[in-house]
């Protein structure tokens, strides 16, 4: 019975301490990263309201990747069966703490704002994330890879889409790539599992939900 309570109260534990975060990553305005920009020091260039409104959106929609990311992994922490899997995934998540605050801050500079559907997007990544976990420590990693498999792919593809002056919404976003990749590859080298076909090509129809509605609202 100790033991039984024990648990039950190191699980609760997790929960009480993962409140705050979910509240830091639904109102991440004015929050300090712990590394900074990579955008910092360098110098706005001039930018048409066409293109401005075109960057803002990419940066919305990467912003709510990020606060999809926070969750993903929150979910995940809470419910893994190893310590150390926890431990990768709060790793994980300090760093993705840092691009949605650099998102936060580029969103700002350009006169624009995070997505309203933010907080649903969360909730649903929590979820996942919460139940990926606890299936097991090998499917919950192997859906982090998949996870940022597909952040990768929008990476590249905002990067293409930026105007050439705009270097730092550029240094930004080429940072978040380099840690997204090796999130995915220390997923897999930590036991992450091939997820099937069917659910990868389900996550990709939700991510392209998210972007799609995330650019506009």
């Amino acid at each position: 019975m100790a033991k039984r309570q024990q648990r039950q109260l190191s699980f609760l534990d997790r929960v009480i301490s993962e409140a705050d975060t979910v509240l830091r990553s639904l109102s991440a305005r004015n929050q300090v990263p712990a590394r900074p920009s990579p955008a910092q020091g360098h110098r706005d260039t001039p930018m048409s309201e066409t293109e401005r409104k075109h960057v803002a959106g990419l940066m919305r929609v990467n912003h709510t990747g990020e606060v999809c990311a926070q969750a993903l992994y929150q979910g995940q922490a809470l419910t893994a069966k190893l310590s150390e899997v926890r431990g990768e995934m709060r790793e994980a998540a300090r760093e993705e703490a840092d691009h949605l605050a650099w998102c936060e801050q580029r969103l700002q500079e350009l006169g624009s704002r995070g997505s309203y559907l933010n907080p649903a997007w969360y909730g649903l990544s929590f979820m996942l994330g919460a139940t990926a976990g606890a299936i097991g420590d090998k499917w919950s990693l192997g859906f982090v890879a998949a996870t940022e498999e597909r952040v990768c792919q929008h990476l590249r593809s905002h990067l293409k889409q930026l105007p050439e002056d705009d270097r730092k919404s550029r240094l930004i976003l080429q940072q978040m790539l380099e840690d997204e990749e090796r999130h995915g590859e220390n997923a897999l080298l930590a036991g992450g599992a091939e997820l099937p076909p069917a659910l990868k090509d389900a996550m990709t129809l939700v991510s392209q939900l998210m972007t799609k509605s995330s650019y506009w609202v």
